[in-house]
This record gives structure tokens, sequence and C-alpha cells, in this order.
């Protein structure tokens, strides 16, 4: 049985069991009032009647009934009778010795009970008032006074067929209101029901449940809860396929970038192989000096390879942790002290350019909290990648305090990138165009940085222009550190403080 129809049946036979007590109610009070005045009217008439017994001399009893003065109207509405049990005799009043009807009574003196009685007479309805006569501890008569309640009866019968049929055509009337209104308070439901139908079925995740009625009552709420739970459904879902066809897209590229090292130390050590058969020696033709140069070439070309395979593994490593919600573990690290140690270390990396870095007083006693060794990472991968696509030129290092934030530029006035690049330069394996793309690499550098500055809370922007060359500036929240502990350069990796923002 669903809810609404078991609502509506609940509500239904409340309503009956209402309406039974109410109409019992109704029936009772209407019975009570109409013959309590009867049996006052009774009771008045048995009291102005006055009993005469006599005694023959045979020893019969006669027993009489007199009328007081002043009550013969009353008489005249009324119905008397008398019975004598030791003669077994009747008497009557006239109006009902006229109608032909005695009052039943019962056949033992010992069963006499004085009250009122509803009695059915012929098919007529009187309500009758008995008492005994006793004389001598002993019921010897019963007087009966009676009134006419036909009118009552068919009054009462009418009264409890319209109850009746009030009633039947009141929950008939209210099963099918309740039926309807239960339908059109539950059709929320029905909605929620369905829309979570064709999210289990994997039809469309962005359905939500249109709200009727009013945001506060408790439909509103479960639809607005249901709602925001089918909005995180469709977040993580969508996160999750984005995440699945990245990973697809990953292996596929790993692929394909493992392919290109792994069939060249291939072919070159098949090359080596076949140059030191003595039988595929003769074949070749070749001088012992010509011999003795293709194979240093092999091998400088297999180094080449197995070490962009290492830094291609190396980097996928990385990328790999990051995927796995791994945690840099931070502190506090001195900004100068970190880009002077890059700053020497980047003239000895192999460049065709020239390295510029400007000095900036500012840097004294400025901290950032991070990692340290990721932090140079993320400075080599740009510096490096700035001497990549800079064959002539320069490729310069600026370092600036703005706001609370550490910024650090990296420019190179090499060939640059158009502006359709730029949202995809920090996703993996992917090149900017062929020109950029002759430059050896294993496209993940910068998205190892990215994920880097984003570990660091941090941000970073890039302008760049077709052959003016790019501009990466990125940005660090710095950290306050008392100057009490800075003169302790020794424990100022374990301050704990607030980042600047």
């Amino acid at each position: 049985m669903s809810i609404r129809l078991r609502l509506t049946v609940w509500y239904s036979a409340l309503l009956a069991f209402t309406l039974f007590v109410f109409g019992i109610s109704i029936y009772a009070f209407v019975d009570y009032n109409m013959y309590s005045d009867i049996k006052n009217r009774l009771k008045h008439q048995m009291s102005q009647i006055r009993v005469e017994t006599k005694v023959d001399l045979n020893g019969k009893m006669y027993i009489g009934l007199t009328q007081s003065l002043g009550s013969s109207n009353s008489f005249e509405e009324l119905y008397i009778q008398i019975y004598n049990y030791t003669s077994n005799e009747y008497g009557f009043s006239e109006n009902l010795q006229d109608l032909r009807m005695k009052f039943p009574f019962p056949a033992s003196p010992k069963d006499v009970v004085e009250g009122f009685k509803r009695l059915n007479v012929s098919g007529n309805e009187f309500y009758v008032y008995q008492k005994p006569i006793d004389m001598n501890g002993e019921v010897v008569a019963l007087i009966q006074v009676g009134a006419y309640t036909g009118d009552h009866a068919a009054f009462f019968k009418l009264l409890r067929t319209i109850l009746i049929f009030a009633s039947m055509v009141t929950v008939v009337i209210a099963f099918s209101l309740g039926l309807f209104l239960a339908q059109k308070s539950l059709r929320p439901i029905e909605n929620i029901i369905r829309a979570t139908n064709r999210v289990q079925k994997g039809a469309d995740l962005s359905v939500r449940i249109p709200r009727e009625g009013p945001p506060e009552d408790e439909i509103g709420q479960l639809t607005e809860t249901i709602n925001s739970m089918l909005g995180r459904m469709e977040t993580f879902y969508n996160e999750l396929d984005d995440a699945y066809r990245a990973q697809r897209r990953f292996v596929s590229d790993a692929s394909h970038e493992l392919r290109t090292p792994l069939t060249t130390i291939r072919g070159n050590v098949d090359l080596l192989e076949k140059m030191r058969s003595t039988k595929n020696t003769n074949e070749l033709l070749l001088s012992k000096d010509e011999r003795e140069q293709m194979s240093e070439e092999a091998l400088r070309d297999i180094g080449d390879e197995a070490r962009r395979m290492s830094n291609l593994v190396n980097d996928m490593l990385s990328l790999a942790r990051a995927d796995a919600g791994y945690k840099v573990e931070k502190e506090v690290v001195e900004v100068k002290g970190l880009i002077e140690e890059v700053v020497r270390r980047a003239q000895f990396l192999p460049r065709t350019s020239d390295w510029i870095f400007e000095e900036n007083e500012e840097l004294s006693n400025k901290f950032v909290r991070g990692n340290k060794d990721y932090l140079q990472q993320m400075l080599f991968i740009f510096i490096e990648n700035a001497f990549k696509y800079t064959p002539s030129g320069s490729v310069e290092l600026i370092a600036v305090v703005q706001d609370d934030q550490l910024g650090l530029r990296i420019k190179d006035s090499g060939i640059g990138m158009d502006e359709h690049e730029v949202p995809h330069i920090f996703e993996r394996f992917y090149r900017a165009d062929v020109s950029r793309g002759i430059t050896s690499g294993t496209g993940l550098g910068l998205s190892i940085a990215k994920w880097i500055i984003d570990e660091h809370g941090g941000s970073v922007e890039v302008m760049t222009q077709p052959g003016e060359g790019t501009t990466f500036i990125v940005w660090l929240p710095l950290v306050h550190i008392p100057d009490e502990w800075i003169k302790e350069p020794t424990e100022v990796g374990n301050v704990e403080s607030d980042e600047g923002h």
C-alpha cells in the first residue's frame, strides 16, 4: 500500500470514528432531552393517582384508582393500566380501552420492578412508567402509566438515517478529497523518486528536482537536501571522469614518450651488436675509425635517451605522488638564501643565452613556509624551460615583495607562445607548437611546477607574445617572523607562524 493511500485510509478511518462518536453523542443527547420530558410527565401523573382497595365478603380484593383534582387533561394524554395479581383482572383508562390494547407486564409479581420501559404494543411505541402496589409486604397489583411515542420513534428513525447517510457521504467525500490532497502533497516525493531513478540508471546526473511549495517545509527541505546531494554526486562524478580521462591520456602520452627513447636505444644496441659481429663487419665495408666513430655516436645516443627516460620516469613519479594526494612537508624557508642558491646553480645549466639576476634588498629577513627542495625544483623548471626556448638573448630572474606576497618573475626573450596556447601549458605532455617541440623535454615540467605552486598556496601568471618571449610570475605567501627569532637562524626551520595573504 502506498503512503498516499495509507494516509488517506488512516485519515478517513479517523474521520469515520469521529463522525460515529459525534453521531452517537447527538443521538443520545436528543433522546435524553425528549424522553426526559416524557419521564417527568409520567412521574407527575403517577403521583396524582390514588389507589383504593376493597375486600368483599368472599375475600376478593378490588383495586380502584382515583385522580387528583386538576389532572384530567394530563390523564387524557396518557394511558393507564392496572393489573390485579390476586384476581388476574385488568383495569384500563378509557383511551387505552378504546385502542383495545394492553401493556405487557411481568407474569410473576416477584419480577415487578418500578421504572421506565419502552414497549411496542401492536406496532405502536409507548413509553411506560410502572409501579407495583404493595400490601402487607407483597405485590398485589401493578400500575402502568404510558405515553404514546410513535412520533418520537419515527423521528429517531429518521435521525438515525440522516446521521448514517450523512456520515457515509462525508467519509466518501473526505476519502476522495484526502486522496487528492495526499497526491498533491506527495507529488514532490514522486518527482524525487523519478529523479533518483534516472540518476540510478545513470542517464543524467545533472537532473535537479523542481521545488514545489515553500522551501521551509519538510518536503522543501528534503528536495533541497537531495538536490545538494545530486550536485555533489555530479561534481564528484565529473571529477572522477576527468581524472579517468586524464589518466588514460597520461598513460597514452607516457607510452608514446617512452616508446621513442626505447626505440632509439634498441636501434643503437642492434647497430653495436651488428658492428661487433665478425660476419657482418665485412658486409658493412667500414674502416676501423668509422666503426669507432659510429660506436661512440651510438653510445652517446643511448646515454642521452637513457637520461631522458630517467628524467621522464622521475617526473612521472612526482606527478603520481601528486595524484595520490601527497602532501609536501613544509618549514619556514629564508627567501634570500633560497634564491641565491638557485641563481648560483642556474649559471651552470646548459644555455646559449645570458643569465641575469637583479638583487633586491627587500628580500632580507623575508620567509616563506614551504619545502626548500621543491621550491628550488619549481624555479629550476621555469629557468630550464626559459633556457631551452631562448636560443639567443637573455633569461632574467627578479624577486619582489608586494602586500605580504613574494613575487618571482622569470622572464626570457625567446620564441614566446600564442595566446590561445597559454591555458594548456600546464597540462601533462603538452608542448606549445612544432617549433617549440623540437626542443628536448618530457612535457611534464610545467605540470610539476604548477603542482608545487598549488601545494605552497601560491599562484602563477603567464604573459607571452610570439617572438617576444615569455614571462612567468610566481606568487607565494610570506610568513612573519619576530625579530628576536631571526637572530637564531638555526631554529628558523622550526618556527610556526601565520601565512600572509
